[in-house]
Order: structure tokens, then C-alpha cells, then sequence
């Protein structure tokens, strides 16, 4: 019923007789699920999931939840869209001119047979408030995603390779019932945790260095992400230093959260407990980023963002400090905004784990 009355509202604003979404991720966030090719046609009072042969039995069980009418093809999309376009006297269409190539909005408007209108970011919008049931979503995989962490610090130890712990990281995460991995897996050790979004290499950690895991699971299309840095051995005193930083910095982000609050200001937060400490200069990254179906959608808490977080706005809160050919730290937490403050999915300790 929500997303029903925004499209109302967009078609609305936009002063037209309905929207056609064609990306995966514009089409789950209606559908349920993520046809890799398909249409979606809303208008004010219907709504219809063109597919297929491929997708029909999907579609059709999703379409018990949506409401969605299914409608599979029989000689092209173009041509059904073109069919329910004519059935509604729909003569102003909505499309996706952000997301799609130019070589399909040029033929969306020779093919279709209604005046095209720009969309904009209007989905995007509505995705970047999340419902209580996608929420729900999120916070199970979160608890995916930390399950398989947990265990996999009992494989930890010197001589593994990052490329074999991050395999069976994924594998953690699938066994517990991932759909899949957020993102690919980073699984740094030693002076390669110094690059915030390195690739896992056939280096064998060692002891007394840093071992930094950022991951993700999904569930039902919805994404998780989390940070962590453990020490396998004792860590000297500039590497402690440095994670009491950090883990400072990450509290003052997660206390500066709120609806209401500018991205510039939360971001300003945790940078300034980083410069306190003079390690600023080794943060060159936005404090996060935001989380739903997309591993980056919505704001960024970034110094030169002008938004403004809400309730439902679901954002990492995930500050790092990487000293080049030393070594790197970063603590990342998921919460979402609420009308009173925020909901924090991440369970796992803040504490330097020592190996």
C-alpha cells in the first residue's frame, strides 16, 4: 500500500499516466526478486510484471506478495508494454533515463507508444527510506554475516593465506544462508590492510600484524556490511594506537547520527576525533555510505554532501586510518536512522581482538 500511493504521488508530480522500470534493482524493489530482464508498468491504479518464460513461476509466487499482475511474453516486451500502454490510455510514460544506456532510451522512444518522460531519481528516493520489512531484510543479514565471522576467527592463523580465508569466509556466509556475498570479500593482512579496498593475495599472514575483513551477506536481495580488524598475536603500541583512533572516531560518528542531522556534520564527528589524535591525513574515504538493495545507495556521510539523514535512511558508519607499507585499520557498523535516533544491526564487539 505504501509503495502503491508513492507511485500515485510521483505520477502525480511528474504529471503522468504511469512509470516503466526496466534495472534489476528498480524491479526487485516491486517484484520481490531480481529478474535479470523484464518490465515493470505502474500506473496510478495497476500494476503489472512483464517477463519471460524464464520467470514466470517466480514472478507468479512474488506476485502473491506484490500484487503485481504477471504477464509473460509472447512475441516481445516492447510489443506488451505497447498492448497494457494502449489498454490504459496511457499516453505519458516515465522511464529510467538515469539508469538505462543511451542506446535503449533511444529506442524506448521509437518503440513505445506513449510521449517518454524523465523519471529522475525518484525510485532511488524511495528505496533510501526503508520500510519496516525491509529493515527486517537487512537485520537478517546482518545476523548471516556475523554468524560466519565469528566462526571463521577459529580458522585465523599464521601460515593461511588471505585468498584461502576469504574463500571460506564466502562459504561461511553461504552455509548460513546467504544469497550471496554483498561485495567481493576484502581479507587484508600485515601491510596490505593499508589499502582500504585491496584484493586478497596468496600472502600468508603472520603474526603480530593486522588481519582487516570487510564483507557482506544478502538476504531476499537486501545487503549487509561490516568491518572488522583483529590482530593475530600482540600488537605493538603504535598499532594500538591507532585502533583506539579509530574505534574513538566510529563512537563519535555513531553518536552524531540522528534524523535530522546533516551527512557533512556526522562525517565531521569522527574526522575531527582522527585529527585530535593527528592521524587525519591517513582517512580518505566518506565516514559511509548507504545500505538497501544496492551495497551503495542513498547518502553519503562525506564532507561534501548537502543531505540530510531521516528516518528509515539505513548507513555504515565505518572510519579507517591507512599508514602506507605499515598497516591499516577500519571498524565498520550498519544502523539505520529512526524517528528517535538509530538502530544499530551490528552485534559484533568493538574490542581489538587478539588471535
Amino acid at each position: 500500500m505504501e509503495k502503491q500511493e508513492a507511485v500515485k504521488n510521483i505520477l502525480t508530480q511528474k504529471n503522468a499516466d504511469a512509470l516503466l522500470l526496466t534495472s534489476e534493482v528498480n524491479m526487485h524493489y516491486f517484484c520481490g526478486f531480481s529478474p535479470s530482464e523484464g518490465m515493470v508498468l505502474l500506473t496510478a491504479d495497476a500494476g503489472y510484471h512483464i517477463v519471460d518464460s524464464r520467470y514466470t513461476e517466480t514472478a507468479e509466487r512474488h506476485a502473491e506478495k506484490t500484487g503485481l499482475q504477471v504477464i509473460e511474453i509472447t512475441t516481445g516486451f516492447i510489443d506488451t508494454a505497447n498492448e497494457l500502454l494502449k489498454k490504459h490510455n496511457i499516453t505519458s510514460l516515465l522511464i529510467e533515463n538515469e539508469t538505462i544506456s543511451l542506446a535503449r532510451y533511444r529506442s524506448f522512444g521509437e518503440k513505445l507508444q506513449a510521449g517518454l518522460l524523465d523519471l529522475g531519481d525518484e525510485i532511488e528516493k524511495l528505496r533510501n527510506v526503508k520500510t519496516a520489512d525491509e529493515l527486517d531484510k537487512i537485520e537478517t543479514a546482518q545476523k548471516i554475516a556475523e554468524k560466519a565471522y565469528t566462526e571463521l576467527l577459529n580458522h585465523i592463523a599464521p601460515g593461511k593465506t588471505e585468498k584461502e580465508l576469504c574463500a571460506l569466509f564466502d562459504y561461511l556466509m553461504a552455509k548460513y544462508g546467504s544469497d550471496g556475498v554483498s561485495f567481493d570479500t576484502i581479507l587484508l593482512s600485515g601491510p596490505n590492510t593499508s589499502m582500504p579496498h585491496g584484493v586478497p593475495s596468496a600472502r600468508k599472514l603472520q603474526k603480530g600484524e593486522f588481519v582487516l575483513m570487510d564483507f557482506g551477506a544478502t538476504f531476499a536481495g537486501y545487503h549487509s556490511d561490516t568491518t572488522r580488524t583483529v590482530c593475530l598475536g600482540e600488537p605493538s603500541d603504535e598499532m594500538r594506537r591507532v585502533y583506539t583512533a579509530v574505534a574513538e572516531a566510529q563512537q563519535a560518528g555513531i553518536q552524531a547520527l540522528a534524523p535530522g542531522a546533516k551527512c557533512k556534520d556526522v562525517y565531521a564527528a569522527a574526522y575531527s576525533v582522527l585529527e585530535s589524535y593527528g592521524y587525519a591525513p591517513y582517512f580518505r574515504h566518506s565516514l559511509g555510505h548507504g545500505v538497501g538493495l544496492q551495497i551503495h545507495e542513498g547518502y553519503n556521510a562525506s564532507p561534501k554532501s548537502a543531505d540530510t539523514f531521516a528516518p528509515g535512511n539505513v548507513t555504515s558508519i565505518e572510519p579507517g586510518i591507512y599508514l602506507p607499507g605499515k598497516f591499516g585499520v577500519r571498524t565498520e557498523d550498519l544502523l539505520a536512522v529512526t524517528e528517535t535516533g538509530t538502530r544499530n544491526f551490528t552485534t559484533l564487539p568493538k574490542e581489538l581482538v587478539m588471535l
